[in-house]
């Protein structure tokens, strides 16, 4: 790809005066930089060491940043930045939380250590198998209380290793029936950033995950923000095994993720469903780090609650918001291994309106299927309605059981989302007349599933 690409040699000029400038790095100072909405911005350092949310940069290779991205360099220990290219704005600042933000990384390595090397108290014969562990799942649907109907042939002691899986949707009173104690479920380390809107959670969690990556660790990092998505397109719970630093420019990986499209920017009840499926289908890491979603008021703040009673987050880090770090403290005080720690929220973050928002989910959806460098070519196709089922979540009221027939249970639960996304179509026409639609799809050829799930998503391609 064109963005990231390195190069040995300083960068063109067209023509004009240069453009290049340098800028000089005290100890834990950062760069604060928006770059310009029409044009990129070329990055290299020259002599120190810096990093850019938590992944260092390589001295002397230049660096293309897209237009309209916002990051921050920052050192440790002083640097030279070289800059090419016109910015929005760009500052320097000596007052920063990454002093903060690396000790919660040192305590969470620790705890990491420790737990790789405690000793498992049960042996591989007990070991359930996964795909059991989502057969269960599956079985009881969305009605968590149903838990205990397990077959005679799972025993609870073959859970003791599973329970990492079952008991984000147990809760203690779970384990309490299964006579197991919740504390030998903690020999994984899952934390969550939580807080209110543009408060710094994804840089947060991209640090935390680049540096665990530098430490060989390979975390797994789950995306509950349906507003914007820091791995795919907006509307999606998302994941993803982060194997090495992210990388300053592309971002997130796409090699392996797992996807979730739950189909709109505004979460409801229904979300819920989505959260159960994403928590029983990644595989349980001793290291794994969650975002989640700016809304930490009414159903917001139920469904952050739900967020982390399901994942069994033992960590969770609130940026921001005292209040909001009271309250959690507050609602987990009975769980003796959950730790509630605040942190301060970045001087550089940027607060956005809803009108940026919204075009920063129409640049992700054109990112996807565009590419960030305009180097991807989406290929339009044509279907006829017949050959396509078309399904939405939470897409209207349904019949009550009790208007069903005794004994009768409902032909489908359009709810139930079991099945990793393979992929996202935009939809450019509809002909009624001639029962087709003309869709806009990433490659070429027929579509490898027949189930399509709409959604609320709007986005005009430009």
């Amino acid at each position: 790809m064109a963005y990231g690409g390195a190069g040995a040699g300083p960068p063109p000029t067209a023509g004009g005066p240069s453009s290049i400038r340098q800028v000089k790095l005290d100890k834990e100072c950062e760069l604060r930089i928006e770059v310009s909405a029409e044009t990129p911005l070329r990055l290299r350092l020259l002599n120190g060491t810096a990093e850019v949310f938590g992944t260092e940069i390589a001295p002397e290779i230049w660096l293309t940043f897209p237009p309209r991205l916002k990051f921050a360099v920052f050192t440790w220990y002083g640097a030279t930045i070289e800059m090419d290219g016109t910015t929005e704005t760009d500052y320097t600042a000596d007052e920063t939380p990454m002093i903060s933000y690396v000790n919660v990384h040192a305590i969470l390595e620790a705890r990491r250590n420790r737990a790789k090397e405690s000793p498992s108290d049960s042996d591989s014969s007990q070991v359930i198998d996964r795909w059991e562990v989502q057969k269960l799942a599956c079985r009881v649907g969305s009605q968590w209380e149903m838990m205990w109907e397990i077959d005679a042939g799972i025993q609870p002691k073959k859970l003791l290793q599973a329970g990492a899986y079952l008991t984000r949707g147990l809760g203690r009173q779970g384990w309490k029936e299964l006579e197991i104690s919740p504390e030998r479920s903690m020999c994984h380390l899952l934390v969550i950033v939580v807080g209110p809107t543009d408060s710094g959670k994804s840089t947060l969690s991209r640090m935390l995950l680049s540096w665990a990556a530098k430490q060989a660790w390979k975390p797994t990092f789950v995306d509950l923000d349906i507003g914007q998505g820091s791995i795919t397109i907006p509307g999606c719970i998302a994941a993803t095994p982060i194997e090495m630093p992210i990388d300053p420019v592309e971002g997130i990986p796409l090699e392996m993720p797992l996807v979730f499209f739950y189909g709109h920017t505004t979460p409801s009840i229904q979300v819920l469903v989505v959260f159960q499926n994403c928590c029983f289908t990644v595989p349980m890491q001793t290291c794994m780090v969650i975002n989640t979603m700016g809304w930490i008021e009414g159903l917001g703040y139920e469904l952050l609650l739900h967020a982390i009673d399901t994942f069994n987050a033992n960590v969770i880090l609130v940026l921001g918001q005292e209040k909001l770090c009271s309250m959690l403290k507050d609602v987990l005080k009975r769980k003796p291994n959950v730790d509630v720690v605040k942190l301060q929220k970045s001087g550089g973050v940027v607060s956005r309106n809803a009108k940026v928002r919204q075009k920063a989910r129409s640049y992700r959806i054109r990112e996807y299927f565009y590419g960030l460098a305009n180097d991807l070519s989406p290929h339009s196709n044509i279907a006829n309605f017949s050959d396509l089922s078309v399904y939405r979540i939470g897409g209207g009221p349904q019949a009550p059981r009790s208007a069903l027939p005794i004994g009768a249970e409902p032909a489908a639960d359009p709810t139930r989302l079991v099945h990793n996304v393979a992929g996202f179509i935009y939809i450019t026409d509809i002909d009624i007349q001639r029962k087709k639609i003309t869709y806009l799809a990433p490659s070429a050829g027929v579509l490898p599933s027949r189930s399509l799930i709409m959604g609320t998503l709007t986005w005009l391609e430009t």
